[in-house]
């Protein structure tokens, strides 16, 4: 096996143009002069700066390990500069997820988004780097879960005998700050359990069982729960490591050709479909949606990043995309009605409590209402 390298990728909303759908080109070179001067001075091995949407994305390969100070230093400060430009300019949001004017030696629980992940190359190295926007840690539960546990969507974990023994999913929960390892295919009804509530528990590392590989990491934060009030999104990210023992890239996004239904979109209330599209086509604006997905592929060679390839940029997904759109349309019919708009547990956290807070004081109380109530609960004894 070849040398350790640690790859991450750091994402936060500083500020869009035009409302919410896309970065400004002047916050991405910002944010590149940032990393650019860290390369040269040996703290980076190579960078990328890109967006989707309004979220801009910093991927990163170095030696400090996951979690090191001086990386999350070097993202942090690039989002402060970008996020200064953002303000000159006036764009809409600007510096939204930088939840902290300090920085305390890791930008975890300060707003943006963190997926590491340290590996020892391979021969060749192909990664995906996946980026969301308009939605929610837990939209890749679905996808993840098809790549590593699914045969009907991963041919390999049938033929390929490096990955026929299966893979360990990490999942967290993020209410109660704690996370569990569950195997498949031993335990694939515990998982599903746990997975099928992305709200709440989201699948954050796998690992492939034979050698505890890592294949596979999320970021997990939810800007909900930092903030205690709703700021915006969590756009997270996603790498998938691919081919050689591991899902082939083929594989990992066949399991996004089917738009499921994720949490985001407009003002963060309501429920629309994932839609994997090339970069160019990362705009979100019809209803600040639909939620849209990017693939960008890269290997990776002593740490250097080749690439990128644009991957949902294929006429094969153009089903997919217009799949997801008829479902948005369908969707939006039904206004501010759910299954449109989110349950009321995730609504907590949006700015709906404001109006309830409003009209609490008009409620009074319906008698027979309160007789079938106290019924109930008497039957419940």
């Amino acid at each position: 096996m070849g040398e350790k390298i640690t790859i991450s990728v750091i994402k936060a909303d500083i500020g869009s143009l035009a409302g919410h759908h896309v970065v400004h080109p002047d916050t991405i070179a910002a944010a590149t002069r940032v990393l650019a001067e860290a390369k040269s001075k040996g703290i980076l091995i190579d960078f990328y700066v890109t967006n989707v949407g309004d979220d801009l994305e910093l991927i990163m390969t170095h030696r400090k390990g996951v979690d090191s100070a001086e990386i999350h230093g070097t993202a942090w400060n690039a989002f402060q500069e970008a996020a200064k430009v953002a303000k000159e300019l006036g764009l809409y949001a600007a510096g939204q997820d930088l939840l902290s004017e300090a920085f305390s030696g890791n930008v975890r629980g300060l707003g943006p988004g963190v997926a590491e992940m340290e590996i020892e190359e391979r021969p060749a190295e192909p990664i995906i780097v996946f980026m969301a926007d308009k939605t929610e840690p837990g939209a890749f539960n679905l996808p993840l879960f098809r790549v590593f546990a699914d045969p009907f969507n991963t041919a390999g974990l049938v033929i390929d005998p490096r990955m026929h023994e299966g893979f360990i999913f990490e999942v967290l929960d993020v209410y109660e700050g704690k996370k569990v390892l569950l195997n498949a295919p031993e335990e694939i009804y515990d998982i599903l359990a746990l997975i099928g509530t992305p709200g709440r528990y989201v699948i954050k590392r796998v690992y492939r069982k034979t050698d505890k590989m890592i294949s596979a990491v999320v970021s997990s934060e939810r800007l909900n729960l930092i903030a205690g009030r709703y700021v915006g999104k969590d756009d997270p990210v996603a790498m998938v490591r691919c081919q050689h023992g591991l899902p082939a890239v083929g594989e990992v996004l066949e399991a996004f050709a089917f738009p499921h239904l994720v949490a985001g979109w407009m003002r963060g209330s309501h429920f629309g479909p994932l839609m994997p599209v090339p970069q160019r086509h990362a705009k979100c604006t019809r209803f600040d949606g639909p939620p849209r997905i990017v693939a960008l592929g890269f290997q990776v060679k002593k740490g250097k990043l080749v690439g990128p390839a644009d991957l949902f940029d294929d006429p094969a997904f153009d089903e997919t995309r217009r799949l997801a759109q008829n479902i948005a349309e369908y969707i939006r019919r039904h206004g501010p009605f759910m299954p449109h708009r989110l349950g009321p547990e995730e609504m907590e956290y949006t700015t709906l409590p404001k109006v309830l807070e409003k009209l609490k004081d008009r409620f009074v109380v319906d008698i027979q209402a309160m007789m079938e109530v106290e019924k109930y609960k008497k039957r419940e004894k």
